[in-house]
């Protein structure tokens, strides 16, 4: 009953912001004090609309029906479309002399919205609903093969969950190619709807003054857009060498694995083989690809397993990283009102997200974890997301951000690049450090999921921004994709495709307009963070031998970073954190300039390149 009435109570309340705060233009004057009433107001409504729709999003992503569906696309509806009309009306103050803060707030309050919907109720509420299709195709995708063998679901379907595993340790090239096509079954029923998502998100950028939602995107980094995709180039070209390295080692082994007529050993590599459902990180292959005789001597996940981890254990363990470097524990209520694993008895999202609900201490994870050391780093990435949202909680709501969204996604990841053996030593899982003739393994493992990830974290948005610009047309939307997927990574489609299929809704991120650039520059940034906190822990060892976990100094300066927020432009986030202003790929080469050595020594003779 309370239940119930706390449902309708919240309704009534959504019926009366849109009945006070819709439509109209506002009328408060075009001054430097009118300016500033209306960010203030305008930061107070959106703060209470962004916890509405978090909590129907939250209900709807860990219980997926078509009610839920509903809900959530109204939620949806209400803050999106509300945003886009406080985004027009903040364009009234564009020539105002207004106070520093409050310039920069409206000029965040234009530029925040991810997919920004036309002006125009009908045209938002379909926006909405597409939206919530897109992603419910997604979760509750399945692929049901006519002959199911006894690893299929008792359905006789494949969930991605359970995909994920097989494609992780197979090797068996035919079940694997089976997989990876069946997944791609999900997402052409998506195609329709992505091509219209892509016009009435357009719409609503040229509303707000851009030529299409990529330019938005693109202008949200204190940058010049045209200059940050200029900046995403230096930063690839940095690293390209090293991947070009590891592209070609991988390669020959997956030769000498599966044969010369399933990988040309001078072409791309089939996208089915590299242990992961979208090829975007290798380390499952591991074994494939091995140095010899550098066996660090024990299997994380084993290790693990042996000394009784399950979710919670895992999770408990990662929090303890963040509170050996003095930030407070996780509220009670994390523990309590998180998904830690899939439900039986429900369809959910199991892709992993963290959550800050009430935009304070409401803090949550979603996830489906499973005990592996995939997962270990996962939810020190995951929590890296929540300590950061505590941390910035008590700014105006328009800060409550990380300083670009590549901080945000680089946190828990720089966390993760000091769980070294030992720290995993400190914490009990291994009884010994494995000496240091073991690193050369360690890196390549690592490099498998860094390295090899770097390219596919700027193709997903450099695919999306050709859409939106029409330079890539809804009749070439899989032709694109992977003309981008081989150019960058040298990875290709082990079977022909063509335009009856929908491949880029495969992938979470698209289906779900998760801009995916932020994973690209969190790849370039966790390694420079690293470096950072490393000089300030005093450790001037190897870089990849570096730990900080129990160091006061470099939570100290992690803690100054994520205060920020977004009210500081990031070079002075970055510089509060490394003492630089310039985003640098440099620190990568150092962490695995061991690896670049032993990589050029195995390509000696090899044709590289694809």
């Amino acid at each position: 009953m309370i239940r119930i009435t706390s449902l309708l109570v919240f309704a009534a309340m959504l019926l009366t912001l849109v009945a006070c705060g819709g439509g109209g233009e506002s009328t408060t004057p075009a001054t430097p004090e009118g300016a500033k009433a209306f960010i203030n107001a305008a930061d107070e409504e959106l703060l209470d609309l962004a916890i509405r729709n978090d909590r129907a999003a939250w209900v709807y992503n860990t219980h997926i029906t078509e009610d839920t569906a509903q809900i959530a696309a109204d939620a949806d509806e209400r803050y999106v479309s509300r945003s886009v009309q406080l985004a027009v009306e903040a364009s009234r103050f564009d020539e105002v002399e207004a106070e520093p803060d409050v310039r920069r707030r409206l000029n965040l309050l234009k530029n925040r919205l991810t997919i920004p919907s036309p002006n125009d109720p009908e045209a938002s509420s379909e926006l909405a609903a597409i939206n919530a299709r897109l992603s419910g195709t997604y979760g509750a995708g399945k692929y049901c093969p006519e002959n199911p063998d006894s690893d299929a679901g008792g359905d006789g379907c494949y969930d991605l969950s359970e995909m994920n595993i097989i494609q992780a340790n197979s090797r068996d090239e035919a079940k694997l190619l089976d997989l990876w096509t069946g997944w791609r079954t999900v997402s052409p029923p998506m195609r329709a709807d992505y091509q219209r998502m892509v016009e009435l998100a357009n719409a609503g950028s040229q509303e707000l003054g851009y030529a299409d939602t990529g330019a938005l995107w693109r202008n949200q980094y204190d940058m010049d857009p045209d200059a940050f995709a200029a900046e995403l180039d230096r930063l690839w070209d940095q690293v390209s060498p090293l991947y070009e390295a590891l592209h070609c080692h991988v390669r020959a082994q997956l030769v000498e694995q599966y044969g010369s007529d399933v990988v040309d050993p001078t072409g791309p590599i089939p996208a089915h083989l590299l242990g992961n459902m979208w090829a975007q990180s290798w380390g499952n292959v591991y074994p494939l690809v091995a140095p010899q005789n550098t066996d660090p001597g024990f299997d994380l996940t084993e290790r693990l397993e042996a000394e009784g981890y399950d979710a919670l254990k895992m999770t408990r363990q990662a929090e303890s990283f963040f509170t050996s470097l003095n930030l407070d524990p996780l509220p009670e209520t994390f523990w309590q009102r998180s998904q830690f694993t899939k439900p039986r008895d429900r369809e959910v999202v199991c892709h992993a997200s963290a959550w800050d609900i009430d935009q304070v201490d409401d803090l949550r994870i979603k996830m489906c974890i499973q005990v592996t050391a995939e997962d270990f780093s996962v939810i020190h990435h995951e929590l890296g997301h929540n300590f950061y949202q505590r941390a910035y909680a008590e700014l105006p709501f328009l800060y409550r951000n990380s300083a670009n969204d590549g901080f945000h996604e680089a946190l828990g990841d720089t966390i993760s690049l000091s769980v070294t053996p030992k720290y995993l030593k400190d914490v009990g899982l291994i009884d010994a450090e494995p000496p240091a003739d073991a690193d050369l393994g360690l890196l390549l493992r690592m490099a498998l999921d860094k390295v090899a990830f770097v390219p596919f974290g700027l193709l997903v948005d450099q695919w999306r921004w050709k859409v939106f610009s029409g330079e890539v047309s809804p009749e070439e939307y899989n032709q694109g994709w992977w003309e981008l997927r081989e150019a960058y990574q040298g990875v290709a489609a082990p079977v022909e495709r063509s335009e009856a299929n929908f491949d880029p809704g495969a992938k979470y991120h698209v289906p779900g307009n998760t801009p995916y650039t932020r994973y690209f520059l969190a790849h370039i940034l966790q390694f420079q963070f690293h470096r950072g906190l490393c000089q300030v822990a005093g450790d001037d060892g190897p870089l990849h031998r570096c730990s900080i976990y129990g160091n006061a100094a470099a939570g100290e300066r992690l803690a100054a970073m994520m205060e920020l927020g977004l009210e500081k432009p990031w070079p002075d986030a970055l510089e509060a954190l490394t003492g630089e202003r310039e985003m640098d790929a440099t620190a990568i080469l150092e962490y695995f300039a061991p690896l670049q050595t032993w990589l050029d020594e195995q390509n000696a003779g090899r044709q590289c390149g694809w």
